[in-house]
């Protein structure tokens, strides 16, 4: 897709702002109904901005949903070349494809083990992290209790979001 300008995102009409939108947050087609009505944006910032108060404004039940519409990391979805164009990407980026036979397996057990005591999957921004951190963060925030790692998986939901947002919308200002 060819990036698009703050003024060219303001002019789009009301489907288009949704399917370019549609997947910035993972299969939350509600987002953009909800933003779309806040134009216009004066600049790429506004615009990210609208969608992190937006996931910070849903509540308890809304903010699961988006969790849970995550596919886990190196998953089944990704073996099966099932995730979305932008999972896949992600996922590549951080090195989630070239994973060994050791690794695999450690992802698979972290994985069952987070989303067991948690009920939704381990959620973090994979364009800004590698597999060895990817795997000490599964570790590490299973020790979390439920409400911390709602609002982290939130918060990392946020970073994957904004930067799939910068991947759509050049930083400029409108004047």
């Amino acid at each position: 897709m060819t990036s698009l300008t703050i003024s060219e995102v303001n002019s789009l009409n009301e489907n288009q702002f949704e399917t370019v939108f549609g997947n910035v947050i993972e299969h939350c087609k509600g987002a953009p109904v909800m933003i779309k009505k806040l134009r216009p944006f004066k600049n790429v910032n506004e615009l990210c901005d609208a969608f992190q108060k937006y996931l910070d404004d849903i509540n308890e039940e809304e903010k699961l949903a988006v969790l849970k519409s995550h596919p886990d990391l190196a998953g089944r979805l990704a073996q099966q070349g099932e995730l979305t164009p932008e999972s896949t990407e992600e996922q590549r980026s951080a090195g989630l494809n070239d994973l060994t036979q050791e690794q695999k397996r450690i992802m698979d057990d972290r994985n069952t083990r987070y989303k067991s005591k948690f009920g939704f999957p381990f959620i973090i921004c994979a364009r800004e992290n590698k597999v060895q951190s990817i795997l000490d963060g599964l570790k590490n925030r299973y020790n979390n209790n439920y409400d911390q790692e709602v609002q982290t998986g939130i918060n990392e939901v946020k970073k994957i979001c904004k930067l799939r947002i910068l991947n759509i919308v050049t930083n400029e200002h409108v004047q």
